[in-house]
């Protein structure tokens, strides 16, 4: 693919990332989030999290799958909008829902299973962010940037079960959300094609 079409695909895909929270933003505005507004928000935001961290693994079997080089900037862009609606997620959490009442967020924390896992979801995917860039990658070396960079599974299993605890009733959305996960596990364990 020609690196200028390259480019235009990636930018679209970067601004496509960025359509669910200006949909939300939009709704908001609106009031047409429903009966709780703040309930809608939060899930929302965190089920985007999830969607683009799962989209953000998906990239490298995709590319390798599709021989597509051309993709690899992906994983990057999309990781970063994973930890943008992680941050959002948080941000609606602890400002809208819990008012900054510190004690009742470490209350949360601490007697909430399904806060602690996203908690964890979280704090895996600040390191992955924090060295995102290429000089990061070259300070650490490969082998050291990619291995942290694997926090990205942790960080999405710890997602995946944070929503299957918050779900009480209908499990089937967490248990598709544990399905391409599983799949995506199961891609890294299977030789690169054309490898000998």
């Amino acid at each position: 693919m020609r690196r200028s079409r390259a480019r235009a695909l990636h930018a679209a895909v970067i601004a496509l990332s960025a359509l669910p929270a200006g949909v939300l933003a939009l709704r908001a505005a609106r009031g047409t989030l429903g009966a709780e507004p703040i309930e809608t928000l939060t899930h929302e935001t965190g089920q985007w999290a999830l969607r683009f961290l799962l989209l953000s693994l998906a990239v490298t079997p995709a590319r390798r799958l599709l021989r597509a080089p051309f993709l690899a900037p992906w994983r990057r862009s999309l990781g970063l909008a994973a930890f943008g609606y992680a941050c959002l997620h948080l941000s609606v959490y602890l400002a809208l829902d819990q008012v900054f009442d510190w004690s009742a967020v470490v209350e949360d924390v601490a007697e909430r299973p399904y806060v602690t896992a996203g908690a964890t979801a979280l704090l895996c995917l600040v390191p992955l962010a924090a060295t995102s860039t290429r000089g990061a990658q070259r300070r650490l070396g490969g082998r050291r940037w990619r291995n942290l960079h694997r926090l990205a599974y942790a960080a999405a299993a710890a997602a995946v079960v944070h929503f299957l605890w918050l779900v009480k009733a209908d499990l089937r959305e967490p248990l598709l959300y544990a399905g391409v996960l599983a799949a995506l596990l199961g891609a890294r364990l299977l030789p690169e094609r054309g490898a000998s």
